[in-house]
C-alpha cells in the first residue's frame, strides 16, 4: 500500500470536509447570528459531541483498531470479523441507552453543562428541547465510528474521510433551505445534526457489506477481544478528555457571561480546529493500521521506518505553518 497516496486522498478528503465544515459555520453565522438561540444550540450540540469525541472517535477508536488490525494480522478475517460482532453489540447497546438517559434527563445535563442559562428560563427550556433532538446523534456517530475503524483496517481510508462531508452537508441544507419550515428555526439546526449521523451511516453500511464485515448481533461480555478494547479505552479516554474537558468548562464559564458568548467560543474553537484535523487527524488514521499490523507481524524493522517516516512528514508540513 502507498501510504503517501493514502494521505493524499485522506486529506484531501479531509480537505473537503473542513471547507464544507467552514462553509456550514459561516451559514449558520450568516442566518442565526451570535446570540441567546446559537448559544442554546452550541450547548445542545456540544454535549453529544463531547460524548463522541471521548467515547468514540477519540477514546474508542485508540482502542478498537489496534487490536482489530492485530486480530487481523495474527488470527485471520474469522477472529476480526467476531471481533467486530461483539464490540459493535455492546457498543450499540451502550450508546442507545445513553441516548434514552439523555434525552430523559435532558434538563439535568444542561443544568450540569450551562448552569448560567437557569437565569434565562426561555434559554434553558429552548436548550433543552435542542438537546433531546440532538442527543441521539451519538448513537449513530459512534457506530460511525465502529465502521470507520473497520474500514481503515482494510485500507478504505477515503470513505470515512469522505463521511463528515455528509453531516456538514445536511447542516448546510437545513440552515440554509430547512430553518423557515419550522416554528422555531433553530431546531432546523438540531435536526441537520441528527440527519447527518443518519447519513454517515447510511453512507458507510455498503461499504462495510463489500469487505463482509457487517457486524452481527453477539452479547458476551466476557469476549477477550471485548476486554481488551475496553480495558485499552481507559487511558485513553484520560488522555482524551483533558482538551474535551477543558472546552466544557469554558463552556459553563461563558454561560454566565453576556448573551452570545458561547457562540463567540463555538466560532473560535472551529477555527482552530481547522488546520489540526487536516493534517493530524488524516495522518494518524493511514498510520495506525499498519504500524499496528508491522508490529503485530513482529517487523520491528518496518515498523521504526513507518513511524520514522510518519515523524519525518509531520516536521516537513507543520514546521512552516508554525512560522
Amino acid at each position: 500500500m502507498n501510504l503517501l497516496k493514502a494521505l493524499a486522498h485522506t486529506s484531501g478528503m479531509t480537505l473537503l470536509s473542513r471547507i464544507l465544515g467552514f462553509i456550514r459555520d459561516a451559514a449558520i453565522a450568516h442566518v442565526f447570528g451570535a446570540g441567546g438561540l446559537t448559544d442554546a444550540f452550541f450547548v445542545a450540540f456540544r454535549i453529544p459531541n463531547l460524548l463522541r469525541r471521548l467515547f468514540a472517535e477519540g477514546a474508542f477508536s485508540q482502542a478498537f483498531v489496534p487490536i482489530l488490525a492485530s486480530a487481523k494480522t495474527r488470527q485471520g478475517e474469522a477472529a476480526a470479523r467476531r471481533l467486530i460482532d461483539h464490540v459493535a453489540t455492546a457498543l450499540m447497546v451502550a450508546v442507545l441507552l445513553t441516548s434514552i438517559l439523555g434525552v430523559v434527563f435532558a434538563p439535568q445535563v444542561v443544568a450540569l453543562s450551562a448552569p448560567g442559562f437557569e437565569a434565562d428560563p426561555g434559554k434553558f427550556a429552548l436548550t433543552t428541547q435542542l438537546l433531546r433532538v440532538t442527543f441521539p446523534y451519538i448513537f449513530f456517530i459512534a457506530l460511525v465510528s465502529l465502521a470507520a475503524g473497520v474500514l481503515n483496517t482494510w485500507n478504505r481510508f477515503w470513505v470515512p474521510a469522505f463521511t463528515p462531508v455528509l453531516l456538514n452537508l445536511s447542516f448546510i441544507f437545513f440552515t440554509l433551505v430547512a430553518a423557515p419550515w419550522f416554528d422555531q428555526p433553530i431546531m432546523a439546526l438540531a435536526w441537520g445534526a441528527l440527519v447527518g449521523g443518519v447519513l454517515q451511516l447510511a453512507f458507510q453500511w455498503p461499504f462495510l457489506r463489500n469487505i463482509r464485515m457487517l457486524p452481527r448481533f453477539r452479547w458476551n461480555l466476557h469476549e477477550p477481544g471485548l476486554l481488551r478494547v475496553l480495558k485499552l479505552m481507559g487511558p485513553a479516554v484520560i488522555g482524551v478528555s483533558v482538551g474535551q474537558i477543558s472546552l466544557l468548562i469554558s463552556t459553563i464559564f461563558a454561560s454566565y457571561l453576556p448573551t452570545g458568548s458561547v457562540s463567540w467560543l463555538f466560532y473560535a474553537d472551529r477555527l482552530m480546529e481547522f488546520p489540526t484535523g487536516l493534517l493530524g487527524a488524516a495522518l494518524g488514521t493511514v498510520l495506525l493500521p499498519s504500524l499496528v499490523s508491522h508490529h503485530a507481524a513482529g517487523d520491528e524493522t518496518r515498523y521504526s521506518d513507518l513511524l520514522d517516516w510518519g515523524l519525518r512528514l509531520t516536521l516537513v508540513l507543520t514546521l512552516p505553518a508554525a512560522v
